[in-house]
């Protein structure tokens, strides 16, 4: 790989040009937001809207534009298209709108995610949250994560030590009777429901525990929320109790768990 890709990884540089490129995607999509904006269903039954295609579209030309040499595997050209047969050691991850299901329904907790892979795991990730005007991003490897509103400073983040009674962030697809199961699986006494990868950033910044899905997801809803998490000293972990990892068959996760400290 280039040593401006490695060299911008390993200053920082790299996290902060991937989260400008993160929120200028979120401006974007804002004024589709809560504006009944057509929605499509693509053949794996999830929505799209051209708010997802045009942030897309967006983020895929700015990074051409910096790192040319890096592939991009992204859910809409790759439901569109078809992905990729084999991808090299270093390649993005692109979601552009992770909760569409939510963004159409007028909730807050929809983000746009871009993470920078090496083999099979996640070595940079940015997620940004339009609505709430909000980013959250790893810095330079070893380094930590970050947060920061739109137009101010970053401030430094850090999962909590796990408290006597934890509480976990879960899918708004679960019933509240399988929610508090599964939260209680996991060591929780309490649950809240939220969107997308929000829930992995919300772990890193230390206000909730764990997020178990039991459910499928596509690697592009996990790999930014995992290196920010993981940067802010959390976890990410399979089925197997291992660290979730990547360029799986058909860019599918399994069951996971997310936890803080």
């Amino acid at each position: 790989m280039t040593h401006s890709l490695e060299t911008d990884l390993a200053s920082g540089a790299l996290a902060g040009a991937i989260a400008d490129i993160a929120e200028e995607a979120a401006r974007l999509i804002l004024p589709y937001w809560r504006a009944g904006t057509a929605v499509e269903t693509k053949s794996d039954a999830s929505p799209v809207t051209e708010a997802d295609r045009a942030a897309e579209a967006l983020i895929l030309k700015r990074l051409a534009e910096r790192w040319p040499e890096v592939e991009a595997v992204a859910e809409e050209a790759s439901a569109a298209d078809g992905l990729p047969a084999v991808v090299g050691e270093w390649f993005w991850l692109i979601d552009p709108l992770d909760g569409t299901k939510g963004f159409v329904q007028g909730r807050e907790s929809f983000t746009v995610n871009i993470a920078l892979m090496r083999g099979d795991a996640p070595v940079a990730g940015v997620v940004t949250a339009p609505a709430t005007g909000v980013t959250w991003a790893s810095t330079a490897p070893g380094k930590g994560a970050v947060r920061r509103v739109f137009g101010e400073a970053w401030r430094p983040i850090r999962v909590r030590a796990r408290p006597a009674e934890g509480v976990a962030l879960l899918s708004h697809s679960l019933t509240d009777e399988e929610a508090t199961r599964l939260a209680a699986r996991h060591g929780c006494t309490q649950w809240q429901g939220t969107d997308s990868s929000l829930k992995f950033c919300l772990i890193a910044e230390g206000r909730f525990d764990a997020y178990p899905r039991t459910g499928p997801t596509s690697e592009w809803d996990t790999a930014a929320g995992q290196a920010v998490l993981e940067a802010a000293g959390g976890r990410v972990l399979g089925a197997d109790g291992q660290r979730l990892t990547y360029r799986k068959p058909g860019f599918l996760n399994g069951p996971f768990t997310a936890m803080g400290g």
